[in-house]
Formats: C-alpha cells, structure tokens, sequence
C-alpha cells in the first residue's frame, strides 16, 4: 500500500519537527511548509492526503491559506494553533477545516485524529466499492459478511471490524494499540491488548486457509498479505 502524505505546516522548526518525528514512525511520508504561502506549489506538485496547519505564522496565516486550500483542493485539514478559544475554533471549522488541535498539544492524539479523518476518506471511499476480494475471500461492505469459496463465515461484529480494517489496509503493519482503538474504541478501558490477540486468534481459525494472510510481526503487531487474484 502507498504511504500516507501528509504536509506539516507551522513556522516553529521545533513543532514541525517533532509532529514529523511521530508521523514517521506511523508510517508517514511527511512534506514540511513554514509559511501558508508555501503550501500552494506543494499541493501543485505532490499528492498531499491531509494538512496539518497552523493559525499564527508571518506571511500568510493559517486561516487564510485555509480558504485559498478550500478553493481548490478537498484534502483534510487539521488546524494547529495557541488559540483555542470557541471562536477560533468555529472560525476554522466554518472556513473548511475538518479539526482542530490546541497548543500545547500530544503527539499521539494528533496522529490519532489525523488517523481518524484518513479513515474517514476512506470508508467513503469504500462505499464506491463495495466489495474486497482476495482469491475466494469476499467482504462485501454494505452487507458486512465475509464469505470463503461462496460458504458465509459467521464473525462477531468486533471480528468483522477487525477484518475489515485489515483487508482495507493490505501489507500495512498495525500496532495492537492502533488495531485496539479503531475496533473498539480511543476511550475504552482495557489493562492490555490481549484482547486483539485473542480476535486474531479466533479470526485465523475461521478463515481456514485464508487466516494464514493475516500475518504477525514480531515486536510491532499485525498485517494482512494476500495475493489479490
């Protein structure tokens, strides 16, 4: 699968670095911007699936090169800035951003939140396609059933969400955390991820021949590999 792009727009060196530092070890491909001038011959040149981009930089602010984005191009933008209060937050939500992060900020909740809005894309995506097939394994989206050479396979909801999320992802390696808070949720308590170990499991078996693509990584987590036939 392609790597994500995802453009880091701030005119702190410090912050674009460590937002970049993070994406990259999610996977990332990440192009960096100082200025909102700076974004337009980047969006011209690459394919860009997400902005990260600040409200108070020289030059062109953020808010601006927000409304000039919006003129062209649909990509996801999360807005970065020191400003959190409500009217901030509704300007940039009303000029065409989809989220917004307030300084000081974590890390990892912006990756997740970017996460949040990549799955979005893609689950309208999916809906254009409504099928995912990989040899005799079908998913059919809409219906939410997984049959294996025309014979239904029975799966939880939880099982299905995990197949799903793999499958849409081919050869993409996942963390048990990341698989953990996509199925079942950023706030749901749990002491450890065994629980994704014990669907894996379970999945594997289910699948027959078809669960030995759902592959381990030792030391990182999971990824589905099939020969798509």
């Amino acid at each position: 699968m392609t790597k994500k792009t995802i453009l880091v727009v701030d005119d702190e060196k410090q912050i674009v670095e460590l937002v970049t530092s993070y994406l990259l070890k999610e996977g990332y491909h990440v192009l960096e911007a100082y200025d909102g001038i700076e974004v337009f011959p980047i969006l011209q040149r690459d394919k860009v699936d997400l902005i990260v981009l600040d409200v108070m930089m020289p030059g062109m602010d953020g808010y601006t090169a927000c409304e000039k984005i919006r003129e062209k191009w649909t990509v996801p933008i999360i807005m970065l800035t020191a400003k959190g209060g409500e009217m901030d937050r509704v300007q940039g939500l009303k000029i065409g951003a989809d989220d917004y992060v307030v300084k000081p900020f974590s890390p990892k909740e912006l990756v997740a939140r970017i996460e949040a809005q990549l799955r979005r894309i893609e689950l309208v995506t999916q809906k254009k396609t409504s099928f995912l097939r990989f040899g005799a394994l079908e998913i059919d989206l809409e219906g939410r059933t997984v049959t294996v050479e025309d014979k239904k396979v029975t799966l939880t909801r939880k099982e299905y969400d995990l197949l799903q999320y793999l499958v849409s992802h081919e050869k993409m390696v996942f963390s048990r955390e990341q698989i953990h808070d996509y199925v079942w949720g950023m706030d749901y308590e749990k002491g450890t991820f065994r629980t994704v170990d014990t669907h894996i499991k379970t999945l594997r078996i289910k699948l027959g021949q078809y669960g030995n693509h759902i592959k381990t990584v030792w030391g990182v987590g999971y990824k589905f590999e099939g020969d798509n036939e």
